[in-house]
């Protein structure tokens, strides 16, 4: 069976715990081939964000052209864009190549509450990515943001991923992280509502979470599920790598990419292939 093969667009985490470092290790964690477009390099740890250091669109758009050019691509995961003109750069390329599956995390800030995206920036995000998107995945202050509006209910949340998927994207999943109670992530497709519902896990180790469930949505579009299929597997997975996620650093640590396949190696995948 040919490996599917998922494109990350986002920036460089050097502390290896978000971006595009996370969406590599849940990429392969998923049995998809995994490969990145980098925009921006971040000079973060689990502490604190210390630079930023944007790379020109112009790279951005050669890159993209290198990996499609060459590589069929199966999904695409769109992390933190921090400029207009990477955005327009991005848009550009993709709608040039046809690319489908593409699941856009709007990054805005990092887990210390570092931005990491520009204020102008969110009218470019409305304007452009959110148009190309098939799937949305903001967290509440993102949605917040996105929207106007304040975010403080189940039925404030379907409201919000309503007013954004009428914005031009073909589905919404807001996820329930910052609120209280369990963490209920709530998905609208332009018809129905699904609600994904799991116990709230107490750590301060979550750096990289919205990273790691929007690369574990694209990966499991390009092996095939529907998209309510999809965004069941990666609450579940990313909830299993929150559950067991790694104390490292003085801040806030990782989740646990690799805890199922170092428990369990991968039986699913090889009884999938006899």
């Amino acid at each position: 069976m040919r490996m599917k093969k998922v494109l990350s667009i986002a920036g460089s985490d050097c502390s290896g715990g978000a971006g595009v470092q996370a969406d590599l290790k849940t990429f392969s964690a998923h049995g998809v081939f995994g490969m990145s477009v980098i925009v921006s390099v971040v000079a973060e740890n689990t502490s604190r964000v210390l630079a930023i250091e944007d790379i020109s669109p112009e790279i951005v758009r050669k890159q993209i052209d290198a990996v499609f050019e060459d590589i069929a691509v199966d999904a695409v995961k769109i992390g933190m864009l921090s400029t207009p003109e990477c955005m327009y750069a991005v848009t550009d390329k993709l709608r040039q190549y046809k690319a489908h599956h593409i699941v856009m995390d709007p990054v805005m800030y990092a887990k210390n509450g570092s931005p990491l995206m520009q204020p102008a920036s969110v009218d470019a995000l409305i304007k452009t990515v959110i148009l190309l998107a098939d799937v949305l995945t903001p967290n509440i202050p993102e949605a917040e943001k996105i929207t106007g509006m304040q975010i403080s209910s189940i039925s404030d949340m379907e409201l919000a991923a309503s007013e954004i998927h009428e914005m031009g994207c073909k589905a919404v999943v807001i996820k329930g992280g910052h609120a209280t109670g369990n963490a209920v992530d709530i998905l609208y497709d332009g018809r129905h509502f699904y609600h994904f519902d799991a116990p709230r896990i107490i750590t301060k180790n979550t750096h990289g979470t919205g990273c790691t469930f929007s690369s574990a949505i694209a990966a499991e579009l390009a092996n095939g599920k529907d998209l309510v299929s999809a965004v069941k597997t990666a609450k579940r997975y990313v909830t299993t790598a929150i559950k067991h996620s790694l104390d490292i650093g003085k801040g806030y640590g990782p989740t646990n990419h690799f805890y199922e396949l170092y428990q369990h190696g991968l039986q699913e995948a090889e009884c999938d292939e006899n």
